[in-house]
């Protein structure tokens, strides 16, 4: 199967309409439960050869069918096999009864099932499409299993946990392996989805490309180069600097003035042709002290600001690292109004009380890009914050939206939104990334990239990505300094 299909992210609406386009198209649905209940028995051989008992967990609906399927292969592959079933089989319909009715085992019933010594569970319950909570008996036997220990290979997605937000609903088997076919839902990258999935595998069961392409949505997705890549600035022998971009970092105080320094430091690796820090007067040593191919100019007030504006070239901005929350940060925002501006850290809280202050400064063409972590979200947008409906896809949808400009969700799933209702989710981030300053150097990044002329969504979308990898290559223990360092440009 092409790595660019296995790549999709599909929602559980959108796989049931795959499934669906696929039957219609004369494939045999019982076909494609076969293989999918062949592939989990092969994967739990392979990944559990010293399994004692395999206890396949049998659900109501066709994910209850992929298990039964594997319970039969793993009978006749010679391993010893419990069953045991949620609700009544006899209710079970389609390819799910034709699963059930040729296993040969006799199942029980779930909460029947004590975990003994070498148990492997294959948890073929619910999947991807579970948007309730889940039964009690089923919450009490994750904690039983989890409790004992035991390893689980889930089928589709860890029971409990929804496909399409990634969200626990009441309680979720953490799984040691997670097998799926065709494609990844964005449960599988959202947390805690991603961390109950455990390792993950997608396998091809045999829908066509073209149906699933044809049904698959394509607003989500990982967040990989081939995302935005096509939107890079072609590399060109006769360039100077000033065609690469003009960078302007906002310096807080004296005492405050590293953050800014971290974001500058990041846009230049990050290939903007020149970047300036813009300092207030008594804060010009202390960034001049720890400053070379930076440049320096001082800004005290929005008059000075005003004046500096008038050269055209400067276009980008970064406002928030270290800069102080309040009326300052507003005006200075206010003046940039039709330049390109990264808001992050101080710049996003200086607007918590009436967040449509800044909305109305940025509408029109697309111009700011707003890195919030949950926090700040939900002091910016906190209706969307708190609606419980929403995953965090839709939430940061909703935000670009409503902000008109990019929105990066930071966390360990960070989002990036746009707002025609494009979202990519990222993955390479490494933990160790959580540390004081990686914000800040996030902040630079991107605004480097939208310096060089990149669009606000792909510009943030690839500085997230360039972040992680930077975050990659420093190692654990890193410090925002040796992040900033390690930044390298597309």
């Amino acid at each position: 199967m092409s790595k660019h299909l296995s790549e999709l992210l599909v929602t559980p609406a959108e796989m049931s309409a795959i499934d669906a386009a696929a039957a219609a198209s004369g494939i045999d649905s019982f076909g494609l439960m076969e293989r999918a209940g062949a592939a989990a028995a092969a994967a739990a051989l392979r990944l559990h050869p010293g399994a004692l008992r395999f206890v396949v967990l049998c659900g109501p609906g066709n994910n209850g069918g992929d298990a039964y399927v594997a319970a039969r292969h793993l009978l006749e592959a010679g391993a010893t096999v419990a069953v045991f079933h949620l609700g009544d089989p006899a209710k079970l319909k389609g390819d799910a009864a034709r699963a059930r009715a040729g296993c040969a085992l006799q199942g029980q019933e779930l909460g029947r099932y004590r975990p003994e010594a070498g148990d492997v569970v294959i948890d073929g319950l619910f999947g991807a499409g579970l948007g309730r909570a889940v039964p009690a008996d089923v919450a009490a036997l994750t904690k039983r299993v989890a409790e004992a220990g035991i390893a689980v290979l889930a089928i589709d997605l860890p029971s409990g946990v929804d496909g399409r937000t990634g969200k626990v609903l009441g309680a979720a088997f953490q799984a040691r392996n997670t097998i799926t076919f065709m494609t990844r839902k964005p449960g599988h990258l959202l947390m805690p989805g991603r961390e109950l999935c455990g390792e993950l595998e997608v396998f091809d069961i045999g829908i066509p490309a073209r149906i699933i392409r044809a049904e698959a949505g394509g607003a989500v997705a990982e967040n990989t180069p081939d995302a935005w890549k096509g939107v890079l600035p072609a590399e060109q022998l006769e360039t100077h600097k000033y065609k690469r971009g003009h960078l302007v970092v906002f310096s807080g105080e004296a005492d405050k003035t590293g953050a800014a320094r971290m974001s500058a430091v990041s846009g230049l690796k990050a290939g903007a042709g020149l970047v300036t820090i813009a300092a207030p007067g008594a804060a010009m040593a202390a960034n001049a002290a720890h400053l070379t191919a930076v440049m320096l100019h001082a800004v005290d007030d929005e008059a000075d600001l005003a004046e500096w504006l008038s050269d055209k070239r400067l276009q980008t901005f970064v406002l928030g690292p270290g800069f102080g929350v309040g009326a300052r940060a507003r005006g200075f925002v206010t003046a940039l109004a039709d330049r390109r501006l990264v808001l992050d850290a101080d710049g996003i809280s200086s607007f918590k009380d009436d967040p449509q202050q800044l909305f109305d400064l940025f509408q029109g063409e697309q111009r700011l890009v707003l890195t919030p972590h949950e926090g700040e979200f939900s002091r910016l947008f906190p209706d969307i914050g708190d609606d419980e409906t929403l995953g965090k896809v839709d939430k940061a949808v909703a935000a670009a939206r409503r902000a008109n400009s990019a929105i990066v969700y930071k966390g360990a799933d960070t989002v990036i939104a746009s707002p025609d209702g494009r979202a990519l989710i990222n993955t390479n981030a490494p933990v160790w990334l959580a540390t004081a300053g990686s914000g800040d150097v996030l902040a630079g990044i991107i605004g480097g990239l939208l310096a060089q002329g990149l669009p606000t969504f792909e510009a943030a979308a690839a500085a997230v990505w360039l972040h992680g990898e930077a975050g990659q290559r420093s190692g654990k223990g890193l410090t925002a300094e040796e992040l900033a360092a390690e930044v390298l440009p597309l």
